[in-house]
């Protein structure tokens, strides 16, 4: 059994076949998913999944992209559902900063505050984190490890392979692995990938995104997950059986309301 910790099922390339997108994955499977939160306006779609389906659990936060739209009271209104297990995706994302170093600096200060009142909110509420990093190891680190996060922990969502967060490791947190591990030009990621201890492994898609080979270029779906699962296989050299069984018990662990699922 495979549980798939990030997938984005409330986007709108799953409007027209969700049913049998969720289908397919169960006939592979995949037994669990887990629906970020990134933007408020999403949320209604995500507890509309959440309750029609058993399996589909969902998380609210906002992504470091949608930090403008970020407001606690929407968080707090939607926290309290019986299937609200986690506070996220959030976190940090240099990628696209401004060019002008006074609009850079601005976007920097509202990404890392709005981080740190969803690392507060987590510890509040007591559900872990799922934290988004992209060219931004350095202070994504700092401030996960000066606000205690570890409190909670969570997980460090589509895990970028620098090294530096293996630590974190240490502090309470789990390492999301999804279809990069596959990229042919995926190398550091493979190269970094055996030092993660194999307790802290859990599968994701990030689908719609994110497409494993050989799929790259498609819409990224959950049973696809399947194919992750194979690549850590190879790389740890070990049965897909034990993959599929280490992984679902560290997700178990970290989301405790998985442990529902058989």
């Amino acid at each position: 059994m495979i549980i798939d910790t990030h997938c984005h099922l409330d986007n709108e390339q799953y409007y027209e076949d969700i049913e049998t997108v969720i289908s397919n994955a169960l006939d592979s499977n995949v037994k669990g998913f887990l629906i970020p939160g990134a933007d408020p306006k999403d949320l209604p779609r995500a507890v509309e999944l959440a309750e029609k389906y058993d399996e589909v659990y969902f998380s609210v936060g906002v992504h470091p992209y949608d930090a403008n739209a970020f407001d606690l009271e929407i968080m707090k209104k939607y926290v309290t559902h019986p299937k609200c297990i986690a506070v996220g995706e959030c976190g940090l994302d240099y990628f696209r900063l401004p060019e002008s170093e006074i609009d850079k600096e601005e976007e920097i200060k509202l990404q890392k505050d709005v981080f740190i009142k969803q690392i507060e909110f987590a510890k509040e509420v007591r559900k872990p984190l799922i934290v988004h990093v992209r060219d931004a190891s350095n202070d994504s680190k700092k401030l996960l490890l000066d606000y205690n996060a570890k409190e909670v922990g969570g997980v460090l969502h589509c895990f970028n392979a620098d090294e530096q967060l293996i630590s974190l490791a240490n502090e309470n947190f789990y390492f999301g692995i999804g279809g990069v591990l596959t990229f042919k030009n995926a190398r550091k990621l493979i190269q970094v990938f055996p030092k993660i201890p194999k307790e802290k492994i859990i599968i994701e898609t990030d689908g719609p995104y994110l497409t494993p080979h050989p799929y790259r270029g498609k819409r990224n779906e959950p049973a696809y997950t399947t194919l992750v699962a194979q690549k850590i296989s190879e790389l740890l050299e070990i049965s897909l059986e034990e993959v599929e069984t280490f992984t679902t018990n560290n997700a178990k662990t970290l989301f405790k309301e998985f442990s529902n699922i058989n």
